[in-house]
């Protein structure tokens, strides 16, 4: 059973780091799109600045997903290399719960706010800022299955032993 978790949570990791990797493409187009029209043209666009902004917050909440999954934020290398046995196994545990808690109140408040601001609209792009905020609950989500994979995955014991794979590519 945890087999099958791991499978299908790194292929759904694999497909939030292409998202992620799209969205940074799309920011950084626009960006350059922005920067055209407004020094070249001195007729700055509407929308690219939103649309810069949005998708940065989308990347970086789907990116995240991919640092959990490896350890690379939660990790307390110094702390972790220090300890052993039951010791390191209980920090185990701490930086797990802790992530977890995290992400609970990250994804319960984000539904929250998405549900909340769902009828505003993004200035420039006349869309819901509701698709803006829903990064912190989707980010939050596949985090936490993320921090879980880690957790079960016991090739990701130790912090740098497992490579980032098929993170981006």
């Amino acid at each position: 059973m945890i087999r099958i978790f791991l499978a299908i949570e790194g292929a759904v990791n694999r497909l939030i780091g292409h998202a992620a990797s799209i969205f940074l493409v799309v920011a950084a187009a626009s960006a350059f799109f922005q920067v055209i029209t407004r020094f070249v043209f001195e007729q700055p666009s509407t929308w690219s600045e939103a649309l810069t902004r949005t998708c940065l917050i989308w990347m970086v909440f789907l990116g995240i997903t991919i640092a959990f999954r490896h350890g690379a934020l939660v990790a307390v290398d110094l702390l972790y290399r220090s300890v052993s046995g039951a010791w390191r196994e209980t920090l185990r545990k701490f930086i797990t719960l802790n992530s977890v808690v995290l992400l609970g109140v990250i994804l319960w408040f984000g539904v929250a706010m998405t549900w909340r601001v769902r009828f505003q609209t993004l200035a420039g792009l006349e869309i819901s800022i509701g698709w803006a905020y829903a990064a912190l609950p989707v980010g939050a989500f596949f985090s936490l299955l993320a921090v879980i994979a880690h957790y079960l995955d016991h090739r990701a014991a130790e912090p740098g032993s497992v490579e980032l794979e098929g993170a981006a590519g």
